[in-house]
Order: C-alpha cells, then structure tokens, then sequence
C-alpha cells in the first residue's frame, strides 16, 4: 500500500515555523511601515487635497485679551477688551464660546454684550458660527480698583476658555483632481520632466562611464595607489554644500579661476556665466552630478574586479589578446551584475537629487528637475497638495522605470 506524503512545506511543522518567521518579522516588518509606508500614504493623501501652509492647522477661534486706558490710580476707567478672530481665511468654526474670570479689582461699569453673560466674576459668551476671516472686537468699560493695582497683573495672565468646531482639510474627507489637473495643464510640466530626464540619464551613465575608467586605471599595483584611491574618494565624501559653493565660485563670470583662464588662453572674449545660461546651466549641474558622484561607481567596479580570477588574463596573454579585447571579452561580462545594480540605484538617487541643483542654481535658468518643483510648489508658494502631487509623479516615475528595468534584466538572464 502507498502512503501519499504530505506537500512540501504544509505539514504542522513547517505552519510552526512560518508562523514563528512572521512573528520574528513583524517588528520589522512595524518598522518599515513607519518609516516607509506611512508617509507615503500621507503624501498620496496630500496630494488629492487643495491645501496650503496655512491649511495644516485647522481653524481655531483666537480671543486676545488686554485692558486699554493705563490705569494708574484706584477708581480709573479703562476698557477690557476682547479681540476675537478666526485663525482661518478659508474654513469656518461652529459654536464658538468663551468663558473668562474677571480678574480681581475690575468693575464692570457697563452692558456687556447681548451674546455674553456675566455670573459673579465669570464672563460667558456664545457667538455661534465664524465664517472664515472673522474679526471682532469686545469692549467693555471697567473700574480699576486698589486691589486690581497690588496685584500687579494683566487681564491676558490668565486666558479665556475657547471653544469651537471645525473641520481640518487635512483630514477631512474631501479630495479633489485640482492638483494633478493642474500639474499636467500646460508646458511647464513637460519641459521640467525633460530636465529632469536629461539629467537623470546622463548624469547617471556618465557617472557609471567615468567610475568604470577610473576602476580601470587603480586596478593595477603601483607606488601610490592607495593615496591616489583615496583622493578618488574625495568627491563623494566631502560636504555637498562645500563642494558646490566651490564650483560656483570657481566658474563664476566675474571672479572665477575657469573664466579668467579661458580668457587668457583666448578661448572666449567675454566671461562665460556658467551657471546663468540655458543649455549651460543644465550641463554645467549634470558635469557636477558625474564629478560629485562618480567614486560610488569607481569604487564598487574596483572591489568587482579585484575578485576576478588573473588566470584569465593570463590565458588571455598568451593568446596574444590586446588590451582592449581582454576588456571586451573578459572584463566587461564579469562587470555587467554590478552595472547593472549600479545604474538602478544611481538612477534613483539622481532622478530624486533636489539639494545638488539647488545650491548650484536654484533651479534657475532651465535646470529645474520635479524635486526641485516639489520644494517650489509646496514651500515658496505655500501649495503642499501641488507639491505633493508632484512627489506622487516621481513616485510613478520611478516605478514605471524600475518595471521596465527589471522586466528587461529578466529577459537578459533568461528568468
């Protein structure tokens, strides 16, 4: 008789263990929603609300509270008064009221207004709803009394009790298409994702392109070597700000080193605004990329071909094979794993670089890329639901090119 066994992987104890997997994993797996998936909800959130800066806080009624007259001697009028306004232009508060003890030595002299009630000492008033923008003024004449001017304190020492309702765009419920309607509707858009292209792919390859030629010269033993690998490094490693204000000053129109030796040398007659001229600007910022990042690349391809068998090339030697045929044909397939990762990565990277163009430019003068409209949209002019829907395009973006990436390796290695 046969006895059927049981599928790999579905018997009680192999339940235990993937249950024990799941569990050892969930902190993780916690973890990485925070810090991942969660701001990445709120900004898909975000971009479907019509919200500004100011919009992050919901409407809140404010009551400021002074006394006017600078009373200086028992049995002097003054005026307490209640400055009341909606934090709001745009959203309302519903049933806003305040309650506020009258402070010691002040006595009322006259009507309060029909809205408020006065108890013993305590002051309550209804108003209703606000409409956005609201402002008013409650004044109310007083007697300052001996007691009021020992104590030696103001009426905005002790603050109203404010109530209100109202509701926070933010998390309110109501979503809109105005963002992405907006980004799409005109040219801007386009010409920004071009820059942004432009400088993605060539600052990339190039990158790769100069890492790969840089690998190729250290890998052989030399006096020196390891200084000169060192000051490979240096590019990657010192302070984005401190190299960047070192290529404006350097290539600046006025008083920089590049200009002053061109002209010298009689290459132009005029000064050359490096970083002030469409196309220059653009390839002025995507050279910098190249040059600033350019190490990360030299350094993984040098520690790849550091682990490739030397029996090759040597085999490869006595075949009488040239330089560039033992590259060609040795080199060059032992290196296509780590390009390939290489280029993934440095295409993220540079398609969401924001602080590099702006120290350089600004954004000016066509070398504005969508993070760099990100910070425009969502800072300088307050829109954070535009800039937000400008964060979810590069989201797309980059997912759409890491599909077809990826689709394209699977073809290449036959998966």
């Amino acid at each position: 008789m046969s006895h059927t066994s049981p599928p790999v992987g579905t018997g009680p104890l192999m339940r235990r263990e993937a249950r024990l997997a799941w569990g050892l994993l969930s902190p993780t797996i916690f973890s990485v929603s925070l810090v991942v998936i969660l701001p990445l909800l709120a900004i898909f959130w975000i971009s479907f609300k019509p919200i500004t800066l100011s919009d992050l806080r919901a409407p809140a009624p404010i009551v400021r509270e002074d006394l006017r007259g600078n009373p200086e001697v028992a049995g002097d009028e003054a005026t307490l008064r209640y400055r009341l306004r909606n934090s709001s232009q745009d959203g309302e508060i519903r049933d806003v009221a305040f309650v506020d003890e009258i402070a010691e030595g002040l006595t009322l002299t006259g009507e309060v207004d029909d809205r408020c009630v006065l108890d013993g000492r305590m002051l309550t008033c209804t108003f209703g709803d606000w409409e956005p923008g609201y402002r008013e003024t409650l004044a109310i004449p007083v007697t300052v009394d001996q007691a009021y001017l020992d104590a030696d304190i103001s009426p905005s020492d002790r603050p109203a009790e404010v109530t209100g309702r109202a509701t926070n765009p933010l998390t309110s419920f109501n979503f809109t298409f105005e963002n992405f309607a907006a980004i799409f509707d005109g040219s801007e858009f386009w010409g920004v994702l071009g820059v942004t292209i432009f400088y993605t792919v060539f600052g990339t390859i190039g990158a790769l392109v100069v890492g790969l030629f840089a690998a190729l010269l250290l890998d052989k033993s030399f006096r020196g070597q390891g200084i000169l690998r060192g000051l490979y490094l240096f590019p990657y490693v010192a302070p984005v700000i401190a190299v960047a204000f070192t290529w404006v000053m350097l290539f600046d129109p006025f008083s920089g080193s590049a200009n002053a030796l061109l002209m010298q040398m009689g290459v132009t007659e005029a000064p050359i605004n490096f970083f002030g001229e469409r196309p220059l600007a653009l390839i002025m910022v995507t050279v910098f990329e190249i040059w600033r990042y350019f190490p990360l690349s030299f350094l993984f391809i040098l520690a790849r071909m550091q682990s490739i068998d030397s029996d090759m090339y040597e085999a490869a030697d006595m075949d009488g094979a040239s330089p560039f045929q033992k590259f060609r044909y040795l080199s060059l397939p032992q290196l296509l794993g780590i390009l390939s990762v290489l280029f993934l990565l440095r295409f993220i990277w540079t398609f969401n670089k924001f602080d590099d163009i702006f120290l350089l430019t600004g954004g000016n003068a066509g070398t504005r890329t969508l993070t760099v409209n990100v910070y425009e949209q969502a800072f300088a002019i307050s829109n954070i639901g535009a800039g937000a829907a400008v964060a979810v395009v590069i989201f797309a973006c980059l997912i759409l090119f890491s599909f077809v990436f990826f689709r394209f390796m699977s073809q290449e290695e036959g998966l």
